[in-house]
Protein backbone atom coordinates (compact mmCIF):
# COMPACT_ATOMS: atom_id res chain seq x y z
CA UNK A 1 0.00 0.00 0.00
CA UNK A 2 2.91 2.36 0.73
CA UNK A 3 4.36 1.96 -2.78
CA UNK A 4 0.95 2.39 -4.41
CA UNK A 5 0.32 5.53 -2.38
CA UNK A 6 3.72 6.95 -3.33
CA UNK A 7 3.09 6.26 -7.01
CA UNK A 8 -0.33 7.89 -6.70
CA UNK A 9 1.20 10.95 -5.03
CA UNK A 10 3.91 11.19 -7.70
CA UNK A 11 1.37 10.89 -10.49
CA UNK A 12 -0.83 13.54 -8.92
CA UNK A 13 2.16 15.86 -8.45
CA UNK A 14 3.18 15.48 -12.10
CA UNK A 15 -0.41 16.00 -13.22
CA UNK A 16 -0.67 19.16 -11.12
CA UNK A 17 2.64 20.43 -12.52
CA UNK A 18 1.41 19.80 -16.06
CA UNK A 19 -1.86 21.56 -15.32
CA UNK A 20 -0.01 24.51 -13.78
CA UNK A 21 2.07 24.78 -16.92
CA UNK A 22 -0.99 25.15 -19.16
CA UNK A 23 -3.22 27.02 -16.70
CA UNK A 24 -4.21 30.58 -17.51
CA UNK A 25 -4.75 32.46 -14.20
CA UNK A 26 -7.24 34.78 -15.87
CA UNK A 27 -9.50 31.92 -16.85
CA UNK A 28 -9.18 30.41 -13.36
CA UNK A 29 -10.15 33.73 -11.76
CA UNK A 30 -13.14 34.13 -14.07
CA UNK A 31 -14.28 30.60 -13.25
CA UNK A 32 -13.95 31.25 -9.51
CA UNK A 33 -15.93 34.46 -9.88
CA UNK A 34 -18.69 32.64 -11.75
CA UNK A 35 -18.85 30.05 -8.97
CA UNK A 36 -19.14 32.82 -6.37
CA UNK A 37 -21.97 34.39 -8.37
CA UNK A 38 -23.74 31.02 -8.50
CA UNK A 39 -23.41 30.62 -4.73
CA UNK A 40 -24.67 34.17 -4.18
CA UNK A 41 -27.64 33.45 -6.42
CA UNK A 42 -28.44 30.31 -4.42
CA UNK A 43 -28.27 32.20 -1.11
CA UNK A 44 -30.49 34.98 -2.42
CA UNK A 45 -32.95 32.38 -3.67
CA UNK A 46 -32.95 30.78 -0.22
CA UNK A 47 -33.58 34.19 1.36
CA UNK A 48 -36.49 34.70 -0.99
CA UNK A 49 -37.90 31.25 -0.15
CA UNK A 50 -37.64 31.90 3.58
CA UNK A 51 -39.24 35.32 3.18
CA UNK A 52 -42.08 33.69 1.26
CA UNK A 53 -42.58 31.15 4.03
CA UNK A 54 -42.57 33.92 6.64
CA UNK A 55 -45.16 35.86 4.69
CA UNK A 56 -47.33 32.78 4.36
CA UNK A 57 -47.21 32.21 8.13
CA UNK A 58 -48.10 35.86 8.73
CA UNK A 59 -51.08 35.66 6.36
CA UNK A 60 -52.25 32.46 8.05
CA UNK A 61 -51.90 34.08 11.48
CA UNK A 62 -53.93 37.07 10.35
CA UNK A 63 -56.66 34.77 9.09
CA UNK A 64 -56.70 32.85 12.36
CA UNK A 65 -56.87 36.08 14.35
CA UNK A 66 -59.78 37.20 12.26
CA UNK A 67 -61.53 33.86 12.91
CA UNK A 68 -60.81 34.18 16.64
CA UNK A 69 -62.26 37.68 16.76
CA UNK A 70 -65.34 36.48 14.88
CA UNK A 71 -65.84 33.57 17.29
CA UNK A 72 -65.56 35.96 20.24
CA UNK A 73 -68.34 38.12 18.75
CA UNK A 74 -70.45 35.03 18.07
CA UNK A 75 -70.00 33.88 21.67
CA UNK A 76 -71.23 37.25 22.88
CA UNK A 77 -74.23 37.13 20.62
CA UNK A 78 -75.11 33.55 21.67
CA UNK A 79 -74.78 34.45 25.32
CA UNK A 80 -76.95 37.53 24.80
CA UNK A 81 -79.59 35.31 23.27
CA UNK A 82 -79.38 33.02 26.29
CA UNK A 83 -77.73 30.23 24.32
CA UNK A 84 -74.86 29.42 26.65
CA UNK A 85 -73.91 26.07 25.06
CA UNK A 86 -73.43 27.80 21.68
CA UNK A 87 -71.42 30.54 23.34
CA UNK A 88 -69.22 27.91 25.02
CA UNK A 89 -68.66 26.16 21.69
CA UNK A 90 -67.63 29.41 20.08
CA UNK A 91 -65.20 30.14 22.88
CA UNK A 92 -63.82 26.57 22.71
CA UNK A 93 -63.08 26.99 19.03
CA UNK A 94 -61.54 30.36 19.75
CA UNK A 95 -59.17 28.68 22.24
CA UNK A 96 -58.14 26.15 19.60
CA UNK A 97 -57.39 29.00 17.20
CA UNK A 98 -55.39 30.71 19.93
CA UNK A 99 -53.28 27.55 20.29
CA UNK A 100 -52.69 27.53 16.54
CA UNK A 101 -51.71 31.18 16.65
CA UNK A 102 -49.20 30.43 19.41
CA UNK A 103 -47.67 27.69 17.27
CA UNK A 104 -47.59 30.02 14.26
CA UNK A 105 -45.89 32.70 16.32
CA UNK A 106 -43.18 30.21 17.28
CA UNK A 107 -42.75 29.18 13.66
CA UNK A 108 -42.70 32.80 12.61
CA UNK A 109 -39.93 33.61 15.07
CA UNK A 110 -37.86 30.69 13.80
CA UNK A 111 -38.40 31.69 10.17
CA UNK A 112 -37.50 35.31 10.90
CA UNK A 113 -34.29 34.17 12.59
CA UNK A 114 -33.38 32.03 9.58
CA UNK A 115 -34.24 34.86 7.23
CA UNK A 116 -32.02 37.26 9.16
CA UNK A 117 -29.10 34.82 9.07
CA UNK A 118 -29.53 34.15 5.35
CA UNK A 119 -29.83 37.87 4.64
CA UNK A 120 -26.62 38.56 6.56
CA UNK A 121 -24.91 35.71 4.69
CA UNK A 122 -26.14 37.06 1.36
CA UNK A 123 -24.89 40.56 2.18
CA UNK A 124 -21.50 39.23 3.26
CA UNK A 125 -21.21 37.05 0.18
CA UNK A 126 -22.28 39.98 -1.98
CA UNK A 127 -19.52 42.12 -0.51
CA UNK A 128 -16.94 39.36 -0.90
CA UNK A 129 -18.01 38.79 -4.49
CA UNK A 130 -17.64 42.46 -5.35
CA UNK A 131 -14.24 42.59 -3.63
CA UNK A 132 -13.14 39.46 -5.46
CA UNK A 133 -14.31 40.90 -8.78
CA UNK A 134 -12.22 44.05 -8.22
CA UNK A 135 -9.14 42.05 -7.23
CA UNK A 136 -9.74 39.65 -10.10
CA UNK A 137 -9.74 42.43 -12.68
CA UNK A 138 -6.65 43.97 -11.10
CA UNK A 139 -4.76 40.66 -11.14
CA UNK A 140 -5.88 39.96 -14.71
CA UNK A 141 -4.64 43.37 -15.84
CA UNK A 142 -1.34 42.84 -14.03
CA UNK A 143 -0.93 39.37 -15.55
CA UNK A 144 -1.74 40.69 -19.03
CA UNK A 145 0.84 43.45 -18.62
CA UNK A 146 3.44 40.96 -17.36
CA UNK A 147 2.65 38.61 -20.25
CA UNK A 148 3.04 41.44 -22.76
CA UNK A 149 6.32 42.46 -21.13
CA UNK A 150 7.53 38.87 -21.32
CA UNK A 151 6.68 38.70 -25.03
CA UNK A 152 8.50 41.99 -25.63
CA UNK A 153 11.53 40.67 -23.74
CA UNK A 154 11.48 37.48 -25.82
CA UNK A 155 11.16 39.54 -29.01
CA UNK A 156 14.05 41.80 -28.00
CA UNK A 157 16.11 38.73 -27.13
CA UNK A 158 15.35 37.28 -30.54
CA UNK A 159 16.29 40.55 -32.24
CA UNK A 160 19.54 40.68 -30.26
CA UNK A 161 20.34 37.13 -31.33
CA UNK A 162 19.54 37.97 -34.96
CA UNK A 163 21.66 41.12 -34.80
CA UNK A 164 24.49 39.11 -33.28
CA UNK A 165 24.24 36.53 -36.07
CA UNK A 166 24.08 39.30 -38.67
CA UNK A 167 27.13 40.98 -37.12
CA UNK A 168 29.03 37.70 -37.21
CA UNK A 169 28.05 37.17 -40.87
CA UNK A 170 29.14 40.73 -41.70
CA UNK A 171 32.49 40.18 -39.97
CA UNK A 172 33.02 36.94 -41.90
CA UNK A 173 32.25 38.73 -45.16
CA UNK A 174 34.70 41.53 -44.32
CA UNK A 175 37.39 38.98 -43.42
CA UNK A 176 36.82 37.17 -46.72
CA UNK A 177 37.02 40.42 -48.70
CA UNK A 178 40.27 41.33 -46.91
CA UNK A 179 41.65 37.84 -47.62
CA UNK A 180 40.75 38.11 -51.31
CA UNK A 181 42.30 41.58 -51.52
CA UNK A 182 45.51 40.33 -49.87
CA UNK A 183 45.65 37.36 -52.24
CA UNK A 184 45.11 39.61 -55.26
CA UNK A 185 47.89 41.95 -54.09
CA UNK A 186 50.25 39.03 -53.57
CA UNK A 187 49.55 37.72 -57.08
CA UNK A 188 50.20 41.18 -58.54
CA UNK A 189 53.58 41.31 -56.73
CA UNK A 190 54.53 37.84 -58.00
CA UNK A 191 53.56 38.81 -61.55
CA UNK A 192 55.62 42.00 -61.31
CA UNK A 193 58.67 40.14 -60.00
CA UNK A 194 58.43 37.55 -62.76
CA UNK A 195 57.98 34.70 -60.37
CA UNK A 196 54.77 33.89 -62.21
CA UNK A 197 54.30 33.83 -65.97
CA UNK A 198 51.87 36.40 -67.29
CA UNK A 199 49.43 34.23 -69.16
CA UNK A 200 47.82 37.30 -70.72
CA UNK A 201 51.04 38.09 -72.67
CA UNK A 202 50.51 35.11 -74.98
CA UNK A 203 52.61 31.95 -75.44
CA UNK A 204 56.29 32.24 -76.55
CA UNK A 205 57.81 29.67 -78.96
CA UNK A 206 61.36 28.28 -79.25
CA UNK A 207 62.27 30.37 -82.31
CA UNK A 208 61.51 33.58 -80.49
CA UNK A 209 63.68 32.40 -77.62
CA UNK A 210 66.61 31.75 -80.04
CA UNK A 211 66.15 35.13 -81.65
CA UNK A 212 66.22 36.79 -78.26
CA UNK A 213 69.37 34.87 -77.35
CA UNK A 214 71.07 35.81 -80.66
CA UNK A 215 70.22 39.45 -80.13
CA UNK A 216 71.71 39.35 -76.64
CA UNK A 217 74.95 37.74 -77.94
CA UNK A 218 75.57 40.24 -80.79
CA UNK A 219 76.87 42.86 -78.36
CA UNK A 220 79.44 40.44 -76.97
CA UNK A 221 80.65 39.60 -80.52
CA UNK A 222 81.04 43.29 -81.33
CA UNK A 223 83.09 43.97 -78.23
CA UNK A 224 85.28 40.93 -78.93
CA UNK A 225 85.96 42.14 -82.49
CA UNK A 226 86.93 45.59 -81.25
CA UNK A 227 89.44 44.10 -78.83
CA UNK A 228 90.99 42.01 -81.61
CA UNK A 229 91.34 45.13 -83.78
CA UNK A 230 93.13 47.02 -81.02
CA UNK A 231 95.57 44.17 -80.47
CA UNK A 232 96.30 43.87 -84.18
CA UNK A 233 97.03 47.59 -84.40
CA UNK A 234 99.41 47.37 -81.47
CA UNK A 235 97.26 49.63 -79.34
CA UNK A 236 97.28 48.98 -75.63
CA UNK A 237 94.01 47.61 -74.29
CA UNK A 238 93.37 50.33 -71.75
CA UNK A 239 89.78 49.37 -71.33
CA UNK A 240 86.94 47.57 -72.85
CA UNK A 241 85.06 49.39 -75.57
CA UNK A 242 81.64 50.67 -74.67
CA UNK A 243 78.80 48.32 -75.24
CA UNK A 244 77.02 49.09 -78.47
CA UNK A 245 73.63 48.29 -79.77
CA UNK A 246 73.07 46.01 -82.64
CA UNK A 247 72.80 48.97 -85.05
CA UNK A 248 76.29 50.31 -83.98
CA UNK A 249 78.10 46.94 -84.33
CA UNK A 250 80.42 46.75 -87.46
CA UNK A 251 79.38 44.48 -90.16
CA UNK A 252 81.46 41.31 -90.30
CA UNK A 253 83.08 40.34 -93.51
CA UNK A 254 82.21 37.07 -94.86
Amino acid sequence: MGIVKRFSTMFQAKANAELDKHEDPRQTLDLSYEQMLENLTKVKRAVADVATARKRVEIQAEQLKAQGDKLADQAKQALAQGNEPLAREALTRREAIAAQLKDLDSQHATIVEQEDKLTATAQKLQSETETFRTRKETIKATYTAAEASSHVTEAVSGISTSMSDAGAALQRAQDKVAQMQARSGALDELMASGALTDLTAGPSDDIQAQLDAAGGGSNVDAQLAALKAQLSAGEPANGLPAATSESDAPAQEG
